[in-house]
Order: C-alpha cells, then structure tokens, then sequence
C-alpha cells in the first residue's frame, strides 16, 4: 500500500486515528468539567501508565473536549527544574489563559486583580517584569510575592478562578510527565488545587504521568487521594486492539484478515503505540486488500527495528554503563518487577552497593517500584530490547579506592 495513505500514527504523543478503550476516561474527564462550572468540583485526575499506552494522546483529546466546551487550557510538559522555571512555566500558561478568557482591552475588575497577582507572582523570579509584559499592570503587593511557592501558587490560582468564573468560563492545566515535578512543586500543585475546590472555582489540574506518581502524590499531601483519582491505562483488551488496528485501515478501504488480526494483537500485546508501529509495518509491507497473517510476519523485523530506534534506544542511550548494566541484569531475570537482590546476584554485585544505581534509573524514568524492594520496567517490551541490543550481560569490575585514586 501507499505510504502517503498510512493511516497509522507511530510518533510520540501524536492522537491515533482511533483511541479506542479510553471511554471510561473521556467521560470521567468530560464530568469534571461540567461539574466544576456548575460549581460542584468533582475529583480531578491523574492518568497513569507505562510508557507507549497512549497518556500523552488521551491529554491531547482531554485539550480538544475542553476546548470545545469553551474552557481555556494550559499544556505543560514537566521536568526536573528548579522552582524559578516551574513559576515561568506557570505563569507564561496563565497569562495566556487570562489574554483568552478576554483581551486586554475588555479586562474588568476581576481580570485586573488577576494580571496584578500574576505579575507579583512573576516579579519572584522575573524582576524585569517580562512575563508581564503586555499586560500593562503593575504588581500588587502582599498577594502571591511571598516566595513561598505553596502560598503564592494557591493565591494566584484563586484569582484566576475568580476571574475565569466571574467570565463563566473554566481552566485547566493539562501536566505531562508530572512525576518530573520537584516535591515542593508537586505540594504546591495541589495545595493550590485544594484551595479552588473549597472555593468551587473552576480551575483544575489534570496530569498524566508513569505509575509512580500516586504514591508520590500521597507523599507530598496526605489528602491528595480524595482530591484526585488515579486512573491506570494499560494495553488494551482484544476487542479494542482489533478496533485500533482494523477501522484506520478501513477508512482507507482496507480490511485485515482474522487471522491476521489475531497475530498482530499477539505480536503487540494491545499496546498502544506498539499497535501504530506494527500497523504501520504492515501497511508498508502488505501489496493488497485484506491484510494477511502473511503480511504481519513479513513486518516484525521492520516493527522490532522502528521500535529499537524511535522507543527504546533513546532511552538507553540516557544510561552510563554501569546503568545498562543494571538494566541488562533486570532483563537477565525477565519480564515483570524483580527483587533488587535478584539483580544484585546476576551483576555479582551486593543490592546496598548498586541502591543508588537503582534509584537513578527511578528518578530517569527508567525504572518505578510496584512494591518495596521490587523495580519493573516503565517501558513494556524493554526486558526484549535489551537483549537484543546487550546479547550478554555485562558484570562492571569492581572500582576500589585504590583504582579510583590512580584515575584521578
């Protein structure tokens, strides 16, 4: 088939043509919204999951459904910054929320409180005032210049809320890869987050990030878990992989064979991006209508190799050697969460010595913990890759004091 009619979409984060099996959430997300502008806050949510389930598409079609119902969104991509880049990513967002609920020109005295609050929150780390610019107001002293990023994210949140509320309108912030947030910006979040929701204004917080994230969220606020809920999306059931493969090509004009279908799901798994590659493959493969077992077969390598070099190498290529080598060790042993004393065995190393290698690989994003003393993978199929790409595991020499002071 023709590779301009692809109807597959293997990129990061790019909204597949059909995001099946994510109904339960566009719902729950859709209520939040109208439950917040009727003043009811309903639980806000942070999606979690794995690497390649789709976290990043279902905030793109949470944007498009906000959008739609006249609500003003804030798209942000966590990292690990210090607290003066996490207030310019918050406040570049919610200027521009308060230049569309309306323009300068049209601004009453609920949105003039709010460009104030922001440009005193902005002046903490912006003391040209930049970040104001354009607003043409001047900071107003005593709300949101405590430095105290709890106080003055929650003072600034309120009266963006007002605003958006004394406008009928609502706004949300939509965070990816919210695990990446520093403790004390995580805190702050939903600090802030819980003032609004006594006030039942509407601003809210929807995040996306890898499993951890819920236990890291209890960490930062107790009461987090009767703010948020917490939905895990994984691969998806046979049903919805057949969908996700078979009606893209339809709208092409092309159908799949059962049994093709069937190996296509086995070789995926149901996972969401792995489905756009192989389905990808396929189509470049395949000569004619229907696709074919046959067809799928011939694509593996093709898929296997797309994955290696657009999934799963650019996260290896992150690792120091002794991290790989951790990483091998963890694919010695299988899929699945394993012990860290079972690693520690394969490298011939003792767990308490490779502790803080492990914790790098959590705080990469590498690796998360499902329980205590347990690491998995956050990507699926990374046990397989790293055999392919490591076909033995390496054990690291041992670096004593002596060896160490004649390298320096």
């Amino acid at each position: 088939m023709k590779r301009i009619d692809d109807p597959y979409t293997p990129n990061a984060g790019a909204k597949p043509p059909v995001l099946a099996g994510r109904e339960a959430e566009m719902d729950e997300f859709e209520i939040l919204l109208a439950r917040s502008m009727k003043g009811r806050p309903a639980r806000s949510m942070i999606v979690t999951g794995l690497r390649g389930v789709g976290k990043t598409a279902l905030l793109n079609e949470f944007r498009e459904r906000a959008e739609h119902a006249n609500w003003v969104t804030i798209e942000l991509e966590a990292s690990k910054h210090d607290d003066s880049l996490f207030r310019r990513q918050i406040s570049l967002g919610l200027r521009t929320a308060l230049l569309r609920i309306s323009p300068r020109a049209k601004w009453d005295e609920w949105l003039e409180k709010a460009g104030r609050v922001l440009s005193s929150f902005s002046l903490t780390f912006d003391p040209d005032g930049t970040i104001s610019a354009g607003l043409d107001v001047s900071d107003f002293h005593g709300l949101a210049d405590s430095q105290i990023l709890s106080h003055d994210l929650t003072e600034l949140f309120v009266s963006v809320g007002e605003a958006a509320r004394a406008h009928k309108r609502g706004v949300v912030l939509l965070i990816d890869e919210i695990q990446f947030l520093e403790q004390t910006q995580l805190e702050s979040l939903i600090m802030a987050i819980h003032k609004t929701v006594q006030r039942a204004l509407p601003i809210t917080l929807v995040g996306a990030g890898l499993p951890q994230i819920a236990e890291l969220a209890g960490d930062a606020k107790s009461y987090s878990e009767r703010l948020f809920t917490f939905p895990k999306i994984g691969s998806l059931g046979e049903a919805d992989a057949r969908k996700a493969f078979a009606d893209p090509a339809l709208s092409e004009g092309v159908g799949w064979n059962e049994d093709a279908l069937s190996r296509a799901i086995e070789v995926t798994e149901g996972y969401p991006y792995f489905i756009q590659e192989l389905g990808s493959a396929v189509w470049g493969g395949a000569e004619k209508s229907p696709i074919r077992r046959e067809d799928v077969e011939q694509s593996i390598e093709l898929f296997e190799f797309g994955l290696d070099e657009s999934f799963f190498r650019v996260r290896l290529d992150r690792a120091t050697p002794l991290q790989a080598a951790y990483l091998r060790a963890m694919a010695e042993l299988g899929p699945g969460p394993q012990k860290a004393n079972a690693v520690a065995e394969v490298l011939q190393r003792s767990s308490r010595s490779l502790g803080p290698t492990r914790s790098e690989l959590i705080n990469m994003g590498l690796l998360y913990t499902p329980a205590h003393g347990y690491a998995e993978f956050t990507v699926p199929h990374f046990d397989r890759f790293m055999i392919r790409e490591m076909p033995h595991v390496l054990v690291p020499e041992k670096r004593t004091r002596k060896k160490e002071k004649r390298a320096d």
